[in-house]
């Protein structure tokens, strides 16, 4: 086994099996639908036009590229949209360390050889990040070979393996949407996700967004900085954006669109599903700087006189926000807002105790509460949550302790 450098290939000489050389490597191409990693076969420029040299014919690869086959045998290059061409769509591009979490730029790239049978077997197997790769570069045919061996060795390496990278792909019409793509991103937390993206120019922004799954993209955008919040909904569709707007708090939506104009809020909320819409509708009819912008309308609420089995059943059914089920709200006639009982006295409770004997009384403000009131009640009582009630005591929505930290951030 040995690594060779996307660098070292890219212009070698390229001979056949004459012995003599027929052209040289303008590009190396991975087809990721048959494998992920391995090089499906190499472009290159010959007299008579750019040829394809498959990667089953490549019997030793380096400074000089050997083939087991004629020139005769190696087919036109035909551009197509399945492939990953390693120079095009790597170097110098912006790449997406999900174990580092951070946004770095490729310098080259590590291929693994490994002879097989009679020819050998290239994988990609790393991205160089670092200073190596740089200078592997630029000092190309400037300086000997032995010179630059001893010089590289005196510089550490910083790669990421290639398991560790996701892709950016701005063009999916003319680049390969790879299955691995954001298949790490996806897995990290949107804070990490959202740090991540604000780092990425608008275009990369855009491409990481229409990619990632509708979920993961909402909680992510909620992390986001608000100023790009808009600048990334306004750069997709209205279809797109309706769904990454569906997944997110509904607070949380109503805060995005009420930043955008209203002509695009009416094209977004019209792409949206008749509950959703219906409910970030609402919420857009409050004051900006009120407690009814800020609470979810997601919460769980049972009858006062219910039992333990009543909340726990709630419980398995909530699909809301964690943060909503710090406290389990008590309603009594006319779905009045009586009383709360945090979940932690639930899950300790005797078998058949009934709702109405664990019972707190609860903090709670109108819709209208401006946001500096809200966010000096969490500070008087330490709540986890508030509650949100109308002009007839009942419960319309809660404010959480994400939602306030939320808020604070905004009014910076």
């Amino acid at each position: 086994m040995s690594v060779v450098t996307l660098s070292e290939l890219l212009g070698a000489a390229v001979r056949d099996t004459s012995g003599a050389v027929k052209g040289r490597v303008r590009e190396i191409a991975v087809a990721p639908q048959d494998h992920a990693t391995r090089v499906a076969f190499f472009i290159v420029r010959t007299s008579a036009g750019e040829r394809m040299v498959s990667a089953s014919v490549l019997k030793s690869c380096g400074s000089t590229v050997r083939t087991s086959d004629q020139v005769s045998d190696w087919e036109q290059y035909v551009p197509s949209d399945g492939v990953l061409l390693l120079k095009r769509d790597l170097l110098d591009q912006q790449i997406i360390d999900v174990h580092g979490r951070k946004v770095v730029r490729v310098n080259d790239v590590e291929i693994d050889s490994v002879p097989v049978n009679t020819h050998v077997s290239l994988d990609v197997v790393a991205v160089d990040v670092g200073a190596r790769g740089a200078i592997r570069r630029l000092v190309k045919g400037v300086v000997p070979s032995f010179t630059l061996r001893t010089l590289l060795e005196r510089i550490p390496p910083r790669v990421i393996p290639w398991a560790y990278v996701d892709l950016i792909e701005i063009d999916p019409a003319r680049r390969v949407k790879l299955k691995i793509a954001y298949e790490g991103l996806s897995k990290m937390h949107p804070a990490d996700i959202a740090d991540i993206v604000e780092d990425l120019p608008p275009a990369e922004q855009k491409a990481v967004f229409e990619a990632l799954d509708e979920e993961v993209a909402a909680d992510a955008l909620e992390e986001i900085d608000p100023d790009v919040q808009v600048s990334i909904v306004e750069s997709l569709d209205n279809d797109r954006a309706a769904d990454i707007v569906e997944e997110m708090d509904p607070a949380a939506a109503a805060d995005l669109l009420g930043e955008l104009t209203e002509d695009r809020t009416g094209e977004i909320l019209k792409e949206m599903d008749v509950e959703e819409r219906e409910e970030v509708s609402q919420l857009l009819g409050f004051g900006e700087h009120t407690a009814a912008r800020w609470m979810t309308t997601e919460f769980i609420a049972v009858r006062q006189d219910g039992g333990l089995e009543d909340a726990v059943d709630a419980l398995r059914v909530f699909e809301g926000p964690r943060e909503a089920v710090a406290t389990v709200y008590l309603t009594g006639a006319g779905d009045r807002l009586v009383g709360g009982v945090a979940l932690v006295r639930i899950v300790t409770a005797a078998p058949g105790t009934r709702l109405r004997q664990l019972s707190e009384d609860v903090r709670s403000c109108a819709p209208d509460t401006p946001e500096d009131e809200v966010a000096a009640l969490f500070d008087k009582y330490n709540l986890l949550s508030l509650a949100v009630v109308d002009e007839h005591a009942r419960l319309t929505g809660i404010i959480t302790a994400d939602d306030v930290i939320a808020m604070l951030r905004h009014s910076r």
